[in-house]
This record gives C-alpha cells, sequence and structure tokens, in this order.
C-alpha cells in the first residue's frame, strides 16, 4: 500500500516546531539580508523595506540551516549563505512580478504595481549583485558554482514557461522541465549547499541536492493546485491568476488530457482570448474564465495535481533516509510534508 504524507493539521504543528527550533538563526539569516541592502538610491531603500517585511515562509535558508545541520555543521556560514540564497529568491520575484505584470505579492502590491517595472527590474538585479557578493565573500568556489548553475537554470525556466504560455498543447515534459528549473532548482542549490557546508561525501550531497529537489516540485505542484481553489483570503492573491497569465499549470494540463474535443476547444479558446488581451497590455477583464475552471474541477486537476505532489514529497523522504535520525532529520521531514499540506 503506498503511503500517503500525515494529516495536514499535524504537518503544519511540525514544520512549525522546526521552524521555532531554528528561529535564532533565521533571525541571523534576517539581519544579514537587511544589512546588503544599504543603498545611494534611496529607491533601492524603499523598495527594499517593503520586499522583505512582506513577508515569506523563508523556506530556502531554512532548507540550508536544516541541512547543514544534518550533515554535522553548525556554524555562522549558515546564516550568511542563508541570506545569500534569499536574496536570490526575492531577486526573482521581483522580475517574475514584471513578466507576469502582477500587481499582487503576499496580499500586498507588488514592488512594480507601487514603484514601475524599470525600477523593479533594476532592483531585481541590485538583490542578485547583493546576493552574488555574499557568495564570493564566503570563498567556496563549490557552493558559488552551484549559484552560479541555479541561476542559469532559472532563467531558463522563465524562458521555457514564456515560450509555450497560453498553449493548450503543453506537454507534462515541458511543464515539468519549466518547474524544475523555475522553481525545485533553488531549493536543491539550499541543501546541497548546507551540505557542502558539513564536508560529507559527494554521494550524500547528491541526496540532499534530490532532496531539495523533490520537495521543490512537490511545493510547486501544490502551489498550482492551490491557484485553483478559490480561497482569496487564504492565498493572499486573487485566485486562477495563472490562468490569467496564460500558465498551463499541472490542474488544467491533466484536465485538458481527459476532456473532450468540444470542452478543449472552448478552453483554447479562451486562452486565445486571454492572450490576445495580454498582447495589448490589458487586464483579462470580462472574458469568463469559468470554462476552464470548470474543465478543472470536472476533471479532477487539482486532486490529481496534489497526489503528484505527496509523491514527490515521498521522494524527498527517501533520498535522505540513509542519515542519522535527530532534530534536523524530523524537521526535513516535516518541511517536505508541509509543502504539500500546506493551504497557503
Amino acid at each position: 500500500m503506498t503511503q500517503r504524507p500525515p494529516a495536514a493539521a499535524s504537518t503544519a504543528r511540525a514544520y512549525a516546531d522546526a521552524m521555532d527550533r531554528i528561529a535564532e538563526e533565521l533571525d541571523l539569516v534576517e539581519g544579514a539580508m537587511h544589512e546588503q541592502l544599504a543603498s545611494a538610491s534611496e529607491v533601492i531603500g524603499l523598495l527594499a523595506e517593503h520586499v522583505l517585511n512582506s513577508g515569506g515562509k523563508r523556506m530556502r535558508p531554512a532548507l540550508l540551516v536544516l541541512s547543514a545541520e544534518l550533515c554535522g555543521y553548525t556554524g555562522p556560514r549558515r546564516s550568511h549563505l542563508g541570506a545569500a540564497i534569499e536574496l536570490l529568491h526575492t531577486a526573482t520575484l521581483l522580475h517574475d512580478d514584471v513578466v507576469d505584470f502582477s500587481a499582487m505579492r503576499r496580499g500586498k502590491p507588488s514592488a512594480n504595481a507601487l514603484w514601475g517595472n524599470r525600477r523593479a527590474v533594476l532592483a531585481g538585479d541590485f538583490f542578485y549583485a547583493r546576493a552574488s557578493s555574499m557568495i564570493v565573500e564566503d570563498g567556496d568556489i563549490g557552493i558559488l558554482e552551484i549559484f552560479a548553475n541555479t541561476i542559469r537554470s532559472m532563467a531558463e525556466g522563465e524562458l521555457l514557461q514564456l515560450q509555450r504560455s497560453f498553449d493548450p498543447s503543453v506537454t507534462e515534459n515541458h511543464y515539468f522541465q519549466v518547474i524544475e528549473r523555475k522553481s525545485a532548482v533553488l531549493l536543491s542549490a539550499a541543501c546541497e549547499t548546507g551540505s557542502i557546508l558539513g564536508g560529507v561525501t559527494r554521494a550524500e550531497h547528491r541526496r540532499l541536492a534530490e532532496y531539495g529537489k523533490e520537495l521543490g516540485i512537490a511545493f510547486q505542484l501544490r502551489d498550482d493546485a492551490l491557484d485553483y481553489e478559490d480561497r482569496e483570503s487564504d492565498l493572499g492573491k486573487r485566485p486562477y491568476d495563472d490562468l490569467r497569465e496564460g500558465k498551463v499549470t499541472l490542474p488544467l494540463l491533466l484536465a485538458l488530457k481527459r476532456c473532450s474535443a468540444s470542452e478543449r476547444d472552448e478552453v483554447a479558446g479562451l486562452l486565445k482570448a486571454v492572450a490576445r488581451r495580454a498582447d495589448e497590455g490589458e487586464e483579462v477583464g470580462d472574458i469568463d474564465l469559468g470554462p476552464a475552471i470548470e474543465v478543472v474541477r470536472r476533471h479532477r486537476g487539482v486532486e490529481d495535481t496534489v497526489r503528484r505532489a505527496e509523491a514527490h514529497a515521498l521522494r524527498a523522504h527517501a533520498a535522505i533516509a540513509p542519515f542519522p535520525d535527530g532534530d534536523a532529520h524530523r524537521s526535513l521531514r516535516a518541511a517536505a510534508d508541509y509543502a504539500v499540506s500546506r493551504d497557503r
């Protein structure tokens, strides 16, 4: 019988306990990020404070801290590198919001909505630069290589996604290429960086990198499922934003594989209408998204996406199974479970 992750309430508690246990280290990460964002530009200061104070799960530095602990390292490089990886993540969010014309981020106006696209892009570049400087300051060539490859991969992922926007013929292979490059690669980098700090074997590096990749895929699958759950107040953003932006994510992709030809044609027409509005730089406005939403509901797109996420979370568990049990191991297992059970 296939194992299923624990219930949502218990995984949320376990993950909260794990974050509480490393709260002091995450406070150091937070402080290091703020220190790095001093600038002669007043706009950079205001924008940086807005972005950093908008919340965020800080999952990537947490995974780095826990992976290093699992491998026997608890020194100060954890907070320094954790801050670098979160600044890198923040840079990608600034750029993503511009690319996607997003007006909201974590329930608040996005930086591009407040300061405009040009300033948001330049601020993202500034975040990238500061993150890169922190990696250079650390001085480990292996970690520098991980970060360089991660930035390249994330840029490729964004371009791959744009390449097939508004396209109902997107394949699962293409979809997973996108989410592995855009999302999973950064969580994998965080975990592998932690393993390097611990000085473990190459095989153990690979195991933690695999754990991070599988968790990252599970996290993104859950994110894509949440977008089709009409709970704006919980999510801090409008539901169905992926659909408005022309992203054929797994819930819709699975539904399109199962639906009738007439249903598929109706969704294709809807995506074309949304694409025309996007080309004209306009909001979706009065376009009825109902046909696509109903196809996803009728053909169990959300439920089956969540099941896929659960399978990847179990693979994350398997990747770190050979490591010794202990607080860090339990915390990493809790993070993998939380990735698929969270409701925001």
